[in-house]
């Protein structure tokens, strides 16, 4: 197994129950706490599953591209689709990556002119039809890491000394998914070594499925560690939601993704999940030995955090889709 200075954690541990889950739940604690990022075994995804996806985002990317940009992310005001190799900002800086973004299905919620704008995200993905299989596959596969996720937060739930329920009504009815496929062209292709920049996840939990190729690096103690790949593994990190509902005891850790070397592309799936976008983040009453040490959540000033999540939500989405954003919401600029 590489070595990693991130912590290897078995969810099989936490649903074993007795001795294994309290061991898993100090583990949990420390490493949410401490690093912010650590690998997930244990979860009950069978991996033929995983490679099943990571090959159907190989066939969308090596579609020629007047396919894939008939799904392109500007004709969904939802920001569900297609991105092109930078064609997405962070911190205002080029991400040199292409993906295709995936939400829930829904259907399009009528709203109002300043009515909760970001009621517009509900809505339908975009799905290309030279792919008929891609669709069940990847909903699927959502569906499936969101109950990984939905267990991982019920066991922070229990590691933060809660009741095991006491986020369930911000996720009842349907936790907020955010799947994305992507990948990475070789240095020799972008002329960046940013293929995604410095940024904090805004959800609850990320899981990201690496492929062979490393890339993932997490800012721990001023440098910045690589997460090497190990196979059968999620790396799963701590989102600002979690770090806001425990007054920043819980730590969201800056992370990046550097360009691959010259000749060689890296493919990832990463998914984000969070409270329905109707939620209010629960401020948690933690008990006093904890409480003691929670830092309080950080937060840029040119980057505020809103308790709120659909706003919260919709602010990042603007900033990273500026086609987007002036294409459907030209009149939300105090978000940006």
């Amino acid at each position: 197994m590489p070595h990693s200075p991130l912590p290897l954690l078995d969810l099989s541990d936490f649903l074993a129950g007795g001795e294994p889950c309290r061991r898993f739940l100090q583990a949990l604690r420390a490493a949410a706490r401490d690093v912010g990022f650590f690998y997930l075994q244990g979860h009950g995804i069978d991996p033929a599953m995983g490679q099943a996806v990571m090959a159907q985002a190989r066939a969308f990317f090596a579609l020629p591209a007047d396919a894939k940009e008939r799904v392109a992310m500007i004709h969904s005001p939802h920001f569900r689709g297609y991105t092109r190799v930078g064609g997405e900002l962070t911190l205002g800086q080029t991400d040199w990556r292409e993906q295709f973004d995936v939400m829930r299905e829904g259907e399009v919620e009528p709203c109002h002119y300043g009515d909760s704008p970001w009621k517009r995200l509900y809505g339908p993905n975009q799905w290309p039809a030279e792919l008929p299989g891609m669709r069940p596959l990847v909903l699927d596969w959502q569906e499936r890491l969101t109950g990984v996720t939905l267990t991982l937060l019920r066991a922070f739930a229990l590691a933060l000394h809660q009741p095991e329920s006491v986020f369930d009504d911000t996720v009842r009815g349907g936790a907020f998914q955010h799947l994305k496929l992507i990948r990475y062209p070789g240095r020799d292709r972008t002329g960046s070594d940013q293929g995604v920049g410095a940024h904090k996840d805004s959800g609850y939990l990320t899981l990201v499925m690496q492929g062979e190729e490393a890339g993932l690096e997490v800012l721990l103690d001023d440098r910045w560690v690589l997460a090497t790949p190990i196979e059968g593994t999620f790396v799963v990190n701590i989102g600002e939601l979690l770090e806001l509902a425990s007054n920043g005891y819980l730590k969201a850790t800056l992370h990046r993704v550097v360009t691959p070397r010259a000749g060689v592309t890296r493919d990832s799936c990463a998914f984000f999940m969070g409270a329905r976008l109707d939620a209010t983040v629960p401020l948690l009453a933690l008990p006093e030995a904890l409480a003691k040490e929670a830092r309080g959540p950080s937060s840029d000033p040119a980057n505020p955090l809103f308790h709120q999540v659909g706003r919260n939500v919709l602010k990042g989405r603007l900033r990273s889709h500026v086609d987007v954003a002036n294409a459907y919401y030209g009149e939300l600029e105090p978000l940006l």
